[in-house]
């Protein structure tokens, strides 16, 4: 396994699990009963039409929701009313479905807030400068130059994040999310806005992570980049998981034809 990711080692297995989840919203039952597991260095896709639950389910994993039901369990610790700061601590990180960057900060600076969750210094430290604090900041600095090389970003690292490409900005959040050493990376549609050479640079980058040892959810749209990427599948309609395989069993599985296409209800094709 490569180091440039050292602190992956950290985390020895992600153990991660979503065990009989439902999360309602007035009258909608948005997440029904939902189970699935995601291995150690594996891309697991979550996917479905529209409306299928699947950022509800991210949002329970990451404490922006609570469940109404079940459990999420990381490491073998229960999530039930961790704080979202707290998650990420414990080595979850995410990106967001519409991009949420420190627009007028350097893509320097996004990353190293990514990196304030693991510093240690405290207030005094900071005000007064102190060795372990510089010591900290260098060590920060470092680590944020090597995850923007290796998303392919360091040479814009002084830009103002803002005045990137959509695409760029979109490896940023990632960069971000990376700084904050996960073991569990969460990625919600990041092909979302992208052309195809950057879809295809998207790509390689999560065949890159893999190597690394880190573990992946995913959702996305984009069914090339999904059968590509994805090690296991889990597909949701209307909050329940309705197939759960891998890219080959998902695609012949005519529950999910019928829940991406639709059933043809006429009477002589039923025939």
């Amino acid at each position: 396994r490569s180091t440039l990711f050292p602190y992956t080692t950290l985390f020895r297995s992600t153990n991660f699990a979503f065990e009989r989840i439902s999360k309602r919203f007035g009258g909608l039952l948005a997440v029904d009963r939902v189970s699935f597991a995601v291995e150690e260095g594996r891309v697991v896709g979550l996917i479905g039409p529209n409306g299928a639950g699947k950022t509800t389910v991210f949002n329970l994993i990451t404490g922006n929701l609570r469940p109404d039901a079940g459990t999420v369990f990381f490491r073998g610790q229960n999530l039930h009313g961790q704080a979202p700061h707290r998650i990420v601590a414990l080595g979850i990180a995410r990106t967001f479905q519409s991009i949420r960057l420190f627009q007028g900060m350097s893509v320097l600076e996004n990353v190293l807030a990514g990196c304030h969750c693991r510093m240690q210094a405290g207030l005094f430290s900071s005000l007064f400068h102190t060795p372990g604090q510089r010591r900290e900041e260098r060590a920060a600095l470092a680590e944020a130059q090597r995850v923007l090389a290796f998303v392919g970003l360091l040479a814009a690292a002084n830009q103002v994040a803002g005045n990137l490409s959509y695409g760029k900005q979109r490896l940023l959040e990632i960069a971000r999310a990376l700084a904050t050493r996960p073991s569990l990376l969460i990625l919600d549609e990041p092909a979302g806005g992208m052309n195809e050479q950057e879809t295809a640079e998207l790509a390689s980058l999560i065949a890159r992570l893999r190597v690394q040892g880190l573990s992946i959810l995913l959702i996305e749209h984009d069914m090339r980049l999904v059968m590509r990427s994805c090690d296991h599948l889990v597909v949701l309609e209307y909050g329940r998981k309705i197939a759960e395989g891998t890219p080959a069993e998902i695609r012949s599985n005519p529950k999910v034809i019928e829940a991406y296409l639709g059933a043809d209800t006429d009477d002589d094709d039923a025939a």
